[in-house]
């Protein structure tokens, strides 16, 4: 299995869609992503470049919050129904739900931009989306055969990634054209409608049955969602133990949430500092700018990455990259002009692409498999989690223009003292798990 994943991305995926059950999901996971990115993108032009809201830190991180909740809450908890539900007829039914919820978003978008309706009825739309992107997870053992199991949890989100970020420029765009005005927070939405119904009708050229569950618990609901945070707590310990997974995870959330308030303060220089406040459309274009250039330092992380993977392992690859985004925060320390807010982007782009990349592998090598499924729950609900602690802080901290030096300082030296705490910790435990696999 090593050696196959080794082979070329797309060589990984023709051996997989081969199968014709994977090639119906994956046609699914693709287009419902497709539409996530949308819809996310519709819910962004209007929480944070509409003249009418979020012009403040705290209006801003109020909108993270809406945004973030629902995938820090829902996840761990999606698995006892899972169990219990067909999970072809959740696709199904989930993205119809969604499609229903989208067009009531979208004209109550269109008709009172300002309803505090909007956001519950996001928090919502986006838990089903949580629920789902865990249906296709669990559905995906029931398309392939065993020995091309790994390969395909490998590529699989990464495509579904890709799908949403397509989905998400496309957005973008569409948005751009549309000019201001409530079709263009609309239009976004209903686009992303459209494409939830797409995924709903591909799920059905599956069985019912097609994607399990194969056997179905007889204990009580409310005691399956007990055993699970009992399950939690129990993997959040093991993780501890074992040492090098729980250090990374704790790099992980420290990373996520440092990168949060850089994103908020982006969001807020590109809206009130770089641009008039009023012109929406101009801070949404160059905020779009300096996240394509933030997402070109991810790309950039992922063809380095394996490259350095020769020359230094993945504990110093971590230090490695929380040095790089020490420095991206020192640059804006400095001054936030453009120039070295795009220099910024890129560095902080591939620092937190390229720990995040170490840490996987970390995760999935030191975690016995027992514990693995538990250890990705509590990496979910951290990685979110950490964004919506930032977003806590940069509503008490950063000025309404996003710009402080003081906090770009604090955001440097937290990293400096991250990357001391996890090299002394690694060292501490010679760089290997303090327990054996099948603990």
């Amino acid at each position: 299995m090593t050696d196959q994943l080794q082979l070329p991305v797309l060589e990984q995926l023709a051996r997989c869609a081969r199968h014709d059950k994977f090639r119906k999901l994956l046609a699914v996971r693709l287009v419902s992503q497709t539409g996530d990115g949308m819809f996310q993108v519709g819910l962004a032009t209007l929480f944070f470049f509409n003249p009418q809201n979020a012009t403040t830190a705290i209006g801003v991180a109020a909108a993270f919050a809406v945004l973030l909740l629902p995938f820090t809450v829902v996840g761990p908890f999606a698995g006892p129904l899972l169990d219990r539900w067909r999970r072809r007829q959740v696709l199904f039914g989930g993205n119809l739900v969604r499609v229903a919820l989208t067009a009531i978003l979208a004209l109550l978008v269109y008709t009172v931009p300002e309803s505090w309706v909007i956001y519950v009825l996001a928090l919502v739309t986006l838990g089903v989306n949580r629920f789902l992107l865990s249906a296709l997870s669990a559905g995906l053992p029931h398309t392939l055969p065993k020995h091309l199991l790994l390969m395909a949890n490998s590529i699989t989100p990464t495509l579904g990634s890709v799908a949403a970020v397509f989905g998400g420029a496309l957005g973008l765009l569409l948005s751009l054209i549309a000019g201001s005005g409530p079709l263009r927070n609309a239009l976004a939405l209903v686009c992303a409608l459209t494409l939830f119904a797409g995924a709903a009708l591909l799920a059905l050229r599956l069985r019912a049955d097609e994607l399990g569950p194969d056997i179905r618990p007889t204990r009580p609901l409310s005691r399956e969602l007990s055993i699970v945070v009992t399950d939690l707590v129990a993997g959040a310990r093991y993780l501890i133990r074992r040492g090098t997974p729980g250090a990374g995870l704790t790099i992980m959330a420290i990373h996520r949430f440092l990168y949060g308030a850089n994103f908020i303060a982006l969001i807020l220089i590109s809206r009130n500092l770089l641009e008039d406040p009023m012109d929406a459309d101009a801070g949404l274009a160059r905020f779009a700018f300096i996240a394509g250039i933030s997402f070109a330092g991810n790309g950039l992380a992922i063809v380095l990455t394996p490259i350095m993977h020769r020359y230094v392992s993945a504990h110093q690859w971590i230090l490695i990259c929380l040095g790089i985004s020490g420095v991206s925060q020192m640059l804006l320390m400095i001054t936030y002009t453009p120039p070295l807010i795009y220099v910024s982007a890129v560095l902080l782009g591939l620092g937190v692409q390229g720990a995040k990349i170490a840490v996987d592998t970390i995760v999935q090598g030191d975690t016995a498999d027992h514990y693995r499924g538990r250890a990705f729950s509590l990496y979910d609900m951290m990685y979110n989690a950490a964004f919506v602690g930032a977003a806590a802080l940069a509503a008490f901290t950063l000025p309404d223009t996003g710009w402080s030096a003081a906090v770009f300082g604090g955001l440097t030296v937290v990293y400096l003292l991250a990357g001391s705490w996890y090299g002394w910790f690694i060292r501490k435990i010679g760089g290997e798990p303090r327990v054996v696999h099948n603990t």
